[in-house]
C-alpha cells in the first residue's frame, strides 16, 4: 500500500495545498522552538535546542492534522462541502475546541517521550505556567486555522471567477460552428436530401451533447469523443472525400474526466487552417492515451502546418478586446482553460510534423479508478 492509497480520502486537488500548509506550519515552528529555548536559557534553566524543536514540531503537526486534515475525513459530520471543504462556523469552532487540546496533548506526549520527562507534572507543580503554555498553543493554532481558512476561501473565489471566464470564452466558440453548419445544411436541402438528413441528425446529436456538457467544466472522455465524432461527421458531409478522420481512445478511459469541449478548437483549427486550404484535403487523427499519472490527448493532421507567428500568439494570455487570428485565438483559448483548471500540472505542446501538418498534445492529470492521481 503506497502513500497515495493511504490518502485516497483526500480530494486530489487538495493534497498539494495540504502539504504546502504543513510546510508553513513547520517553518513557523522553528522560530517558536528558538523562542522557547532562548526563554528557558535566559531563566537559567537547562533546556536543549533539539528538545524545543521536537516539542514545537510535534505539537504543531498534531494540531495541524486534527484541525486541517481531519475535516476531509469527517466532511459529512462537519458538513464540509467542496470546493474548499471548510466547515461552517459552528462546526469549525467545535473542531477547534476538540482538535487543538487533543493535538497539543498528543504532541506533548511525543516531546515528553523524546526528552524523558513529563510535562503533565506542571499541572500539579506549576498550574499557571501549564495554563499559559496551553493558551499560547491555542492562540497560535487558531491563528493558523484562520489564516488557512481565509486563504482557502480566496483561492476558491478566484477559481470560481476563472471558471466563469472560461465558460464565457467557451460560449464564444459555439455560434461560429452553429452558423456555418446551418448555412451548409440550407445549401444541401435543395439538391441532396439524404446528405441533408444525415447532417441534421449529426447536428441534433451535437447540440444535445453540447447543451449537457455546457453546464459543467468537466465531463467523461467518452462524451468528449462522442461530441467530437458528431462535429467531424458534420464537417465530413460538408467536405466530402476531402476529409478523413480517426478517433482512437481505449474503453478503459471512457470515464476519465476531461475539460468540456477542449478538443473541438484544436480540430476546428486543423480543418480551417490545415486542410481546407489544401485542394486534396487531408486526414485528422485524435488520440487519447496515458503515461503514468498523465492523460495525453493528441490532435494530429497532415495539412499545411502552423506558422511561427500563430505559435507565438497562442502563448499569450487572452485579454478583452485583444483581436487575433482565429487559429491563435483557438489555441490560446485551450491553453487558458487548461491553466485555469489544472495550473502547472497541465501543458499544451504544439509542433509541425516533418511529413507535413501539425501535432497538438494536451497533457493533464489523470484520475485513475482507485482514486490516485
Amino acid at each position: 500500500m503506497n502513500a497515495s492509497s493511504l490518502l485516497a480520502w483526500i480530494p486530489p486537488e487538495h493534497r498539494r495545498p495540504l502539504l504546502n500548509r504543513l510546510l508553513i506550519v513547520w517553518a513557523v515552528s522553528v522560530p517558536i522552538a528558538l523562542a522557547i529555548w532562548w526563554g528557558r536559557q535566559s531563566q537559567g534553566l537547562s533546556h536543549l535546542l533539539d528538545v524545543s524543536l521536537v516539542y514545537s514540531f510535534a505539537i504543531s503537526t498534531c494540531i495541524w492534522w486534527l484541525t486541517d486534515v481531519v475535516r476531509f475525513a469527517f466532511k459529512s459530520l462537519l458538513r464540509s462541502k467542496s470546493p474548499h471543504y471548510w466547515p461552517p462556523a459552528l462546526h469549525a469552532s467545535l473542531m477547534l475546541l476538540v482538535g487543538i487540546p487533543l493535538g497539543y496533548g498528543l504532541g506533548t506526549l511525543v516531546g515528553d517521550a523524546y526528552a524523558g520527562v513529563s510535562t503533565w507534572d506542571l499541572w500539579h507543580l506549576e498550574p499557571q505556567r501549564f495554563g499559559t503554555m496551553l493558551i499560547t498553543a491555542a492562540a497560535i493554532s487558531t491563528a493558523y486555522v484562520a489564516f488557512f481558512y481565509q486563504r482557502g476561501k480566496a483561492e476558491s473565489l478566484a477559481k470560481e471567477a476563472t471558471e466563469a471566464q472560461l465558460m464565457l470564452l467557451q460560449s464564444q466558440l459555439e455560434p461560429h460552428m452553429l452558423f456555418n453548419s446551418l448555412a451548409h445544411l440550407r445549401a444541401l436541402i435543395g439538391h441532396d436530401t439524404p446528405r441533408a438528413l444525415a447532417m441534421l441528425d449529426h447536428l441534433n446529436d451535437y447540440l444535445r451533447t453540447t447543451l449537457q456538457a455546457s453546464r459543467q467544466p468537466l465531463h467523461p472522455l467518452a462524451a468528449e469523443f462522442s461530441r467530437l465524432h458528431d462535429y467531424l461527421s458534420l464537417m465530413a458531409i460538408r467536405m466530402g472525400p476531402r476529409l478523413v478522420f480517426e478517433l482512437d481512445w481505449p474503453p478503459a478511459l471512457a470515464t476519465a474526466p476531461v475539460p468540456s469541449f477542449i478538443l473541438q478548437p484544436l480540430v476546428e483549427n486543423a480543418i480551417r487552417h490545415g486542410l481546407e486550404t489544401v485542394v486534396a484535403g487531408g486526414r485528422i487523427e485524435v488520440q487519447a492515451r496515458t503515461e503514468g499519472t498523465q492523460l495525453l490527448l493528441t490532435v494530429r493532421d497532415n495539412g499545411c502546418g502552423i506558422s511561427e507567428l500563430a505559435l507565438a500568439e497562442s502563448a499569450q494570455a487572452l485579454t478583452p478586446g485583444n483581436e487575433r487570428r482565429a487559429a491563435s485565438w483557438g489555441l490560446t483559448h485551450v491553453r487558458e482553460r487548461m491553466h485555469g483548471l489544472y495550473g502547472t500540472r497541465a501543458n499544451m505542446h504544439i509542433s509541425n510534423l516533418p511529413t507535413g501538418g501539425t501535432c497538438v498534445v494536451l497533457t493533464m492529470p489523470w484520475v485513475v479508478p482507485n482514486g490516485e492521481v
